[in-house]
């Protein structure tokens, strides 16, 4: 129960800030936050990350519902007592679902965190896009870590192990 709440709380803190930014900015309006660094940018993308398949609505919403069916089973079947692997699967989860209420009811996601690295203008991203990169980066931490965690056992059991 513990990871849908976290889950929850991404989808409502994501689409809060969206509902602020439709409600209170145009599309183009930015304000400055830290001059050449960070930005609160109004914009809208109608395909996935970096504006990639663009207006493929339909396959966004089978994509969505496979993954996040997915998510559940790991969650429900893999994460008991894996804190690290059921709070990567619970920002998954809820970075998916804020993403799709938005295709779903706008048909268009909203973005509004516009950052600047090294110079570099990122793409413009939101809170579920943020809770989406975070929860794979923390699920790969949990992958080196079962990882490590197996290659120890294994030289443990051959006696290779060393003190």
């Amino acid at each position: 129960m513990f990871y849908y709440i976290i889950a929850l709380f991404i989808i409502l803190l994501d689409q809060w800030t969206k509902w602020l930014i439709v409600k209170n900015m145009e599309i183009g309006d930015s304000i400055k936050v830290i001059e050449n660094f960070f930005y609160i940018t109004s914009h809208r993308n109608r395909g996935a990350a970096w504006g990639i398949l663009q207006g493929q609505m339909w396959f966004f919403y089978v994509i969505t519902i496979i993954v996040v069916i997915g998510i559940i089973y790991y969650i429900q079947k893999a994460a008991k007592g894996k804190l690290l692997l059921g709070l990567s699967l619970a920002l998954m989860l809820g970075g998916a679902i804020g993403n799709f209420i938005d295709r779903l009811f706008r048909k268009e996601v909203v973005d509004f965190i516009n950052t600047y690295i090294f110079g570099y203008d990122f793409p413009i991203f939101n809170i579920a896009d943020s809770a989406l990169v975070i929860g794979v980066a923390l699920l790969m931490l949990q992958m080196i870590k079962e990882e490590r965690e197996a290659k120890e056992k294994s030289n443990g059991e051959n006696g290779t192990h060393r003190s």
